[in-house]
């Protein structure tokens, strides 16, 4: 394996003001650090509330740290850089599933899969080929790839989404929950998909509350609660 980590977290803290309850800060998360190798699965773990969420969103550029370093393998430090570098990490470093599709209305389900490839400069007929693939590999009907994903049930979206977020190759792909609303064949084939990316050299970091997939697909577990701040850390 690569022992150059493609994400690498340190010293992080972070705290949430809580602007309707008087302007309390509240502490979440005390000199976190931890690293993610290329062809490697990390799980974020621990109960509800922990902070995972919020580590993936830390990582991905949607929370600012109070302080540290999340540093990708580009160089780019998540936790200083500029939108504009972190818009630009998301496209050429970082992918990211999260529970929930967003997406413009109307537009069809094979287009919204194919827009990551086609932003990346694939030509539009290889990216709608890609996209195709894989919507089959999750269960999309053809009859459904023209319809926009919003008349699709939510099991439907979710797959659509893990759909998008799979399908362009980068060095790095965030997961949040990506089973929790599959029935076992698509949970299965979301493994599968995982084993395909991390074969490739992919460094991912997610979130899963299923033990059996956790299990399927962990290489090492990070324990959230260990970085939990102590009492009083915030007021």
């Amino acid at each position: 394996m690569n022992r150059t980590p493609i994400l690498a977290v340190s010293g992080i803290d972070k705290t949430f003001t809580m602007h309707l309850q008087g302007g309390q800060r509240l502490a979440v998360l005390s000199d976190l650090a931890f690293e993610v190798f290329p062809g490697e699965c990390v799980v974020l773990g621990g109960p509800s509330g922990a902070g995972k969420s919020t580590i993936l969103k830390l990582v991905h550029g949607n929370y600012a740290a109070d302080r540290g370093r999340i540093l990708l393998g580009s160089g780019v430090d998540v936790a200083t850089a500029d939108p504009r570098a972190v818009l630009a990490a998301r496209r050429d470093t970082m992918g990211y599933v999260s529970q929930f599709l967003r997406c413009v209305p109307r537009v069809p389900a094979l287009q919204v899969v194919a827009e990551p490839l086609v932003e990346r400069g694939v030509p539009h007929d290889e990216a709608r080929e890609r996209a195709a693939a894989v919507l089959t590999r999750l269960s999309i009907p053809q009859r459904l790839w023209a319809l926009p994903p919003a008349t699709f049930s939510g099991g439907e979206q979710q797959r659509v989404n893990i759909a998008r977020g799979f399908l362009p190759d980068l060095p790095l792909l965030l997961l949040d929950e990506p089973t929790a609303s599959l029935d076992s064949r698509n949970r299965d084939a979301v493994i599968a998909l995982i084993h395909e990316k991390r074969s490739r050299g992919v460094g991912m970091l997610g979130i899963f509350h299923d033990p059996a997939v956790r299990d399927a697909v962990a290489d090492r577990i990070v324990d959230v609660e260990a970085f939990a701040p102590r009492a009083g850390a915030a007021a």
